[in-house]
C-alpha cells in the first residue's frame, strides 16, 4: 500500500482527501505534519494515521511516507511541492499549484531532478461524469461545439480565511477559475488562443471577487463567471449545433446538485440524464496518483497541463488591466 503523508490540517485535506485515501484501495493514511504538533497528533488520533510530526521537513525526512498530499496555502504550494521531491517523495499538491505559469518551470525541474511525481489535484478530471462528457463530445453526441458556458460562485466575506487574504494567494481566480478552464480544456482537448475578462477587486481584501470571461477556442467560445461574494451556484454547459449537455453540479458533485449530466438533442424532443451516484472523485484522484507514481498507465493531471491552464488565469488577470483581448 502506498503510504500517504499530509502537509497542514486544512479543511479540504480533513472533509476530502483525507476520506478519499481512507477509502481508495491502494493508499492508505500514514501521517500528518503540522506546525502545531499537538494539532497534528489530534488530526492524526482522529483519522487512525500512525505519525504525527510538528513540522513538515520532519514529515519529509520520514522513510516511512512514499509521497504527499499538500493542501498549504497558494502561496506556499511551489516551494513544498520542490521541498517534498528533494525529499524523494511524490506529489500531490492542490490547484492552483502556482501563481504564475514561469513559477511552474522550477518544479518541473524538481520533478526531472528527482524521477518523482508531481500532479495538480484536479479532482475532476478522475469524476466518471467528466470522463462521459469528453466521451460525447468527442463522439458528436451534440454534433459540432460551439459554445462552452459555465458559472462558479460562492460567498465568503471571512477575512481570515486565506481566499481573502492575497498574501497567501487568495482571490477567486486562482482558488474557482481554474475549474472551468480546466474542465472545458478536459473535455476539447484544445487551448484558448486569445481571451477578455474584466475582473472586480475587493476595496477592503484586496483579492478578486467577480471575474467574467469570454475565451477563443478557435472553432468554440468559452464563457464563464465566477465569484466569491455571489450566491452559491455552479453549472456547465457544453453547446453544440445537435445538442447540448449541461453538467448540474460540475465541480463539487453531490453537493451543489446530484452527480450528474443531461444530454439534450437539438429540437429539445429527447433527452438523457446520467446519474454517477456514490462517486467519490477524491478517492478516484487518490487512487489514479498512486497508480501513476508507481509507473502504471494512467491518466494524470501532467505539470505541463498545469502550465497551460495557468497561463489561462494568468491572461484573464492581462486582459483585466489592459482592458481587452490578449492572447494566451
Amino acid at each position: 500500500m502506498f503510504r500517504w503523508g499530509v502537509l497542514s490540517t486544512a479543511l479540504i485535506a480533513r472533509e476530502q482527501m483525507i476520506p478519499g485515501i481512507q477509502q481508495s484501495g491502494n493508499g492508505v493514511l500514514q501521517a500528518i505534519a503540522s506546525r502545531d504538533e499537538a494539532r497534528a497528533r489530534e488530526l492524526a488520533d482522529r483519522t487512525g494515521a500512525p505519525l504525527a510530526f510538528g513540522s513538515y521537513d520532519a514529515l519529509l525526512a520520514s522513510d516511512a511516507v512514499d509521497g504527499v498530499y499538500i493542501p498549504l496555502p497558494t502561496s506556499q504550494h511551489v516551494e513544498w511541492a520542490i521541498r517534498a521531491a528533494d525529499a524523494g517523495k511524490h506529489v500531490l499538491v492542490e490547484k492552483p499549484l502556482a501563481l504564475k505559469a514561469e513559477d511552474i518551470g522550477a518544479v518541473i525541474e524538481a520533478r526531472e531532478r528527482n524521477g518523482v511525481l508531481i500532479s495538480e489535484a484536479f479532482m475532476v478530471v478522475h469524476h466518471p461524469q467528466w470522463i462521459k462528457v469528453q466521451e460525447l463530445v468527442g463522439s458528436g453526441a451534440i454534433g459540432r461545439l460551439r459554445h462552452v458556458q459555465g458559472a462558479f460562485s460562492y460567498f465568503l466575506t471571512d477575512p481570515t480565511n486565506m481566499r481573502n487574504i492575497p498574501e497567501l494567494g487568495g482571490g477567486g481566480l486562482p482558488d474557482i477559475g481554474v475549474y472551468p478552464t480546466v474542465s472545458t480544456r478536459f473535455v476539447s482537448g484544445k487551448e484558448p488562443k486569445r481571451l477578455r475578462a474584466t475582473v472586480e477587486r475587493d476595496q477592503t481584501f484586496g483579492t478578486d471577487i467577480y471575474s467574467v470571461v469570454n475565451a477563443d477556442f478557435g472553432d468554440f467560445d468559452l464563457s464563464f463567471y465566477i465569484g466569491t461574494q455571489l450566491a452559491a451556484r455552479q453549472l456547465m454547459v457544453f453547446h453544440g449545433d445537435e445538442g447540448f449537455i449541461e453538467v448540474r453540479s460540475p465541480f463539487n458533485a453531490g453537493l451543489y446538485d446530484d452527480h450528474r449530466i443531461e444530454w439534450h438533442n437539438r429540437s429539445h424532443d429527447e433527452a438523457r440524464i446520467l446519474r454517477f451516484p456514490g462517486t467519490h472523485q477524491y478517492r478516484l484522484e487518490a487512487e489514479a496518483f498512486v497508480r501513476a507514481a508507481r509507473g502504471e498507465t494512467q491518466r494524470i493531471f501532467t505539470l505541463e497541463d498545469s502550465v497551460k491552464n495557468q497561463r489561462v488565469i494568468d491572461a484573464i488577470y492581462a486582459s483585466a488591466d489592459a482592458g481587452g483581448w490578449v492572447e494566451v
